[in-house]
Order: structure tokens, then sequence, then C-alpha cells
């Protein structure tokens, strides 16, 4: 018996390798998160499918320096993001509880992990450009801010695929809205239309008769059109004039605020070049002995600042 995802796509076209499926059939894979369908299959592929290719392209930043750096970014770097995405998750899911959304944490894990997929993906191919300019460049400072380059290109264009999907998301909701909404409170119903035998009859009295011996002229009074048993008019609706503009969704339930999703994408940022700073070195500086990690100390963003003076500086 074959199966079908929510997507409509079937479960053997699901063979196909993750990343390919995000980028094909990124409106099924919305609406598997949406559905909250066998998410939990396709976060940890997702978990793999990143951490493999941020496997890969940490070992192409670290053969600048030797087999040791090599060994210390292949795992560093895949270690950056994961941690990344769990200093942050909770941010992102808080704010959308205090805002009313209904995302589980399940379905802010799968987001997340669909832009870091889609980043790592993107730096794997950018795997050869920079191995190119590593053999032909010779040139430490710039091979670090091209790689530097190449991973905020490549994360920008991930986080685009985290917009999508909360987008996607809060769509949904607004779709399911109008049907959740209260039907606006209906006045009590107006009589049935009266038969034309049943009104009463109206008397013509000719001129110099009497009532008593003038002939009667019954003039049947003009009958209310009925649609479906009640009379044509206009139905009357009691409700406060709210109910009149956009329908509101189901209690407790409202689409997630984007700004506030553009604040938290700034905050995975910061989040990320700091921890960078705190896990390097990811080259390995050749004026420096070999070192898993370096001392504390300054900004991601002065050393990048420096590095970019020494460059210009020759």
């Amino acid at each position: 018996m074959s199966t079908t995802h929510p997507g409509g796509e079937p479960a053997a076209a699901t063979k196909q390798l993750v990343i390919e499926r995000i980028l094909r059939d990124r409106d099924g894979v919305w609406q598997q998160i949406v559905d909250e369908q066998e998410l939990r299959p396709l976060v940890r592929q997702m978990v793999v499918s990143s951490a493999l290719s941020l496997a890969l392209y940490g070992a192409v930043l670290g053969a600048s320096y030797g087999w040791q750096q090599i060994l210390s970014s292949l795992v560093k770097l895949p270690l950056l993001f994961l941690v990344t995405l769990a200093i942050c998750l909770p941010t992102l899911y808080l704010f959308n509880l205090v805002f009313g959304a209904r995302l589980s944490m399940l379905q802010a894990v799968a987001l997340i992990l669909v832009s870091i997929t889609v980043t790592a993906a993107l730096t794997l191919a950018f795997a050869p450009v920079s191995l190119f300019f590593l053999v032909t460049a010779q040139s430490y400072e710039f091979y670090k801010l091209l790689n530097v380059a190449i991973l905020l290109l490549c994360a920008v264009v991930g986080l685009r695929f985290l917009v999508s999907g909360m987008q996607a998301l809060n769509d949904h909701q607004q779709r399911l809205a109008p049907a959740a909404a209260p039907a606006p409170a209906r006045a009590a119903a107006p009589p049935a239309a009266v038969p034309a035998q049943a009104v009463p009859q109206a008397v013509a009295v000719p001129a110099g008769s009497t009532p008593a011996t003038a002939p009667t002229q019954v003039v049947a009074a003009p009958a209310v059109p009925a649609v479906n048993g009640m009379p044509d008019r206009p139905p009357l609706y009691v409700g406060p004039p709210a109910h009149y503009g956009r329908p509101p969704g189901p209690a407790g339930q409202r689409p997630a605020s984007m700004s506030l999703l553009y604040i938290w994408i700034l905050l995975f940022g910061f989040v990320g070049t700091q921890l960078a700073w705190t896990l390097r070195p990811f080259f390995g500086d050749p004026g420096q002995p070999f070192g898993v990690f370096r001392e504390l100390g300054g900004t991601f963003y002065a050393d990048l600042l420096r590095t970019v003076g020494r460059l210009l500086g020759g």
C-alpha cells in the first residue's frame, strides 16, 4: 500500500535528498510542517544533511593550515550552527506564544532547520570556489574574507527560507480563520408569508350607496413574495461592527509577527557571529601555532575590520 505525504507527493518520491526536496517542493515541505506530519524524520534528515555539508566545508576552511586544523574545523563548523540554533530557539518559540501564534516547538525546530539545511548545502556548493582561491591566491587575509563572505551570503539565502516558511504558516492560520469565526447573531425570524385568501378583504362602496345595500368588490391585497418559505426582506443581523470587518481567527490563534521574526533573525546573526569568534580558529593563523581554541577577547567585527585593513594595506 502506497502512502502520500502532505504535499501530495508519494512516499516513494521522498527517497530524494532532503535538500533537493526543499528546493523543488518547498510548498509541500511547508504544508508538512503546518500539518505536523512526520516531522521527526524530516528533522533527523535535515540535521544529518546540514551537519555533513558543514563538516565538509569546515574541512575546506582548515585546509589553509594543515591536517590538525582540518579536523578541528570539520567538527566546529557544524557545532557552530547547531549550538546557535539551540541558544536562539527558545526565544523564537516564546515570541510566537506571546503574540498568540500556535507554533509548536517541533514546528519551530523544523522551520529553522530548513534554513540551516539550505545554508549548509549552499556553502558546500561554494567549496570548489574556496579551494580554487586557496591554491591560486596564497593570501591568508584574502582567504579568510572570501569565506566569511561566502558564509554570510549563504546564511542570508537560508534565512529567506525561514521567512517564507513562517509566512506559509501565517497564511494557513488566516485560511482557517473564516471557518472558525462565530456566525453573527440573527434576529428572530419574521412570520411566514400570509396566504392571499387570508388577507382581510377591502370593500369598495360606490357613490350614493349605503354600506348595507352597496355591492361588495373583493380586492385582494398583494401577497408578499416568499423565498424558501421566508419573505423576501433583507435579514436583520445583530452584532458589534467588528464582525463585519476582517473575520477573527480562533480564540488564542493569531498570525506570527513578521516584525518580531526579523528581530529574531538579527539576534540569530549576532549570537552566531559571537559564537564563531568564541570557537575560533576555523582557518588557522599562519603566524601562530595550532590550537583548538584561542583566548577570549575582542569581537568578531573588530577582527574582521583588522583583516580588511591588513589586506588593503598590503
